[in-house]
């Protein structure tokens, strides 16, 4: 065993191995943490980009210096490091605490300063008006780069896992259970009491001082705990039954219980807009709405006009497949494509062949082709203004397909048509000449939801409640947005960019 000149022992097979310093060596010149930090390094960009923010007006708190009291930590210095968690996957606030104070990026980007978890944890709670704001500046900063084609953006729904467990979720019916079940629990604890009780008057001299006594104790703490959790639940079941409410969350009453990879769980369902050319995010929004049947022209339009543009493509899975919003977005300058869903049965015994969507509608004579060639004629138009379609008597009871393709109704098959569908028939259309456009929609809006929820490891939310979340999740697509913008352009042409703004 060799020694080292500053006297570590030093195994003689280390000898081969590049050495490093030892961990006692001053240096005589010490580096600065400027000196640490590359120019490509993407926190020069985040300072810079930072610095260049008006806070106050964005709406962050503590933007202007008090003159009396305990100094705030400035709202800039606390969003570069967030921005710095969000690009190298760190979102806990007690972790980004921890890189304050052994991270030299860290270091060199709070220029050393080290704030307390709670402190970190606080800025991101009470700020998420301010944070969606800044997700929208930073929007407008890459759209005067030309980062978005402004043609056609893909919208599509993820769901995010809330701070609330399945088991703290209820629906009336599954609390109204529950309590049932705690009924039986509580009657059975007190036929037990009962029992005891029995044994021990007719026993006078068993030693339930030292057996017994231990055991009842027991279990009359246990029944008063589930008295007590009965009682609570009862609360709780009596509010939604008076309020209306069909379901509840007790840990976080905004979230609601979604259908999410096969499974039942507490979530969010996050609506995003994604622009075709780069896979940049043109806006969000956040709902607690488990279905994204009625999503879709909301978050269009808005992008469409987040983009400034007279017209845009918009592009959607069946899931969005909703008549009144189709009309909706082509009423605003958004050209929508949405996978068109299989409709109308007609009943049980329908086969593929005599769905709704088989029957051929001929505007100019107002009918109605079935696919065996027969004629249904308009009879009436209901209050939800759709327009019904019939046979004649006796046509569809004299048709070989009657009660075996088509339908059981004695009456014939009946054809539905909202007065406005021809804006579906349009697009119905476009689907035909574009069938390859739903693969693209794919590539576009399906990656980013699985960058940020694998790559970014964000399937899951921190905050609770509907306006907390929505923040939170503006700054996870805005560290998505400068992922992207630094794969593309790099570090020195964003911060050239800054110059020139």
């Amino acid at each position: 065993m060799a020694d080292k000149p500053n006297g570590e022992k030093m195994d003689d097979q280390a000898k081969n191995y590049v050495d490093g310093l030892s961990r006692n060596q001053t240096f005589l010149v010490p580096k600065t943490l400027e000196e640490y930090i590359e120019p490509d390094n993407p926190i020069r960009f985040i300072d810079a980009y930072i610095n260049t923010l008006n806070m106050e007006k964005l709406g962050f708190t503590h933007s202007a210096p008090k003159d009396l009291g305990r100094p705030s930590y400035n709202p800039k210095d606390l969003c570069k490091l967030y921005l710095y968690g969000g690009l190298n996957h760190i979102r806990s606030s007690r972790k980004l605490e921890r890189e304050c104070k052994t991270n030299l990026e860290c270091m060199w980007l709070l220029k050393s300063l080290a704030p307390d978890f709670k402190t970190i944890a606080d800025f991101r709670k009470d700020n998420p008006t301010a944070i969606t704001a800044l997700f929208k500046e930073f929007v407008a900063f890459l759209k005067n780069l030309g980062l978005f084609g402004k043609k056609q953006v893909s919208v599509d729904g993820t769901k995010l896992l809330a701070v609330n467990s399945s088991y703290k979720a209820f629906t009336q019916k599954a609390l109204a259970n529950r309590i049932k079940l705690m009924e039986k629990s509580v009657t059975h604890y007190l036929e037990e009491l009962d029992a005891s009780d029995q044994q021990d008057a007719f026993d006078e001299k068993q030693t339930s001082n030292e057996v017994g006594e231990p055991a009842k104790a027991h279990k009359v703490d246990k029944l008063a705990a589930l008295l007590e959790k009965k009682e609570k639940s009862q609360a709780v079941l009596d509010k939604m039954q008076k309020s209306g409410q069909t379901e509840i969350a007790l840990t976080d009453p905004d979230c609601r219980q979604m259908m999410n990879h096969g499974r039942v769980e507490s979530c969010y369902n996050m609506q995003a807009a994604v622009d075709s050319k780069n896979h940049l995010i043109v806006n969000y929004l956040v709902t607690n709405q488990a279905s994204d049947l009625n999503q879709l022209s909301g978050v269009a339009i808005s992008a469409k006009e987040t983009l400034g543009v007279e017209q845009i493509d918009c592009v959607s899975d069946k899931g969005y497949y909703d008549f009144v919003q189709i009309k909706q977005c082509v009423d605003n300058g958004v050209t929508p494509f949405v996978a068109v869903k299989r409709s109308g049965s007609g009943g049980s015994i329908v086969s593929p062949e005599f769905t709704a969507d088989k029957f051929r509608y001929d505007k100019g004579s107002d009918v109605y082709v079935c696919p065996a060639g027969q004629l249904l004629y308009f009879k009436y138009q209901d209050k939800m203004e759709r327009r019904i379609f019939s046979c004649k008597k006796g046509v569809c009871s004299s048709c070989s397909f009657f009660r075996t393709k088509c339908t059981s109704n004695k009456k014939g098959r009946v054809i539905s048509r909202w007065v406005h569908e021809g804006v579906v028939d349009d697009m119905r259309r476009r689907m035909k000449l574009y069938p390859e456009i739903m693969d693209e929609r794919k590539k576009v809006v399906e990656h980013t939801f699985g960058t940020i929820k694998r790559a970014f490891g964000a399937p899951y939310l921190l905050l609770r409640g509907m306006g907390k979340v929505g923040g939170e999740v503006g700054l996870l697509l805005m560290v998505y947005n400068l992922r992207r913008a630094l794969n593309i352009l790099g570090v020195e042409v964003l911060i050239q960019a800054l110059v020139r703004k």
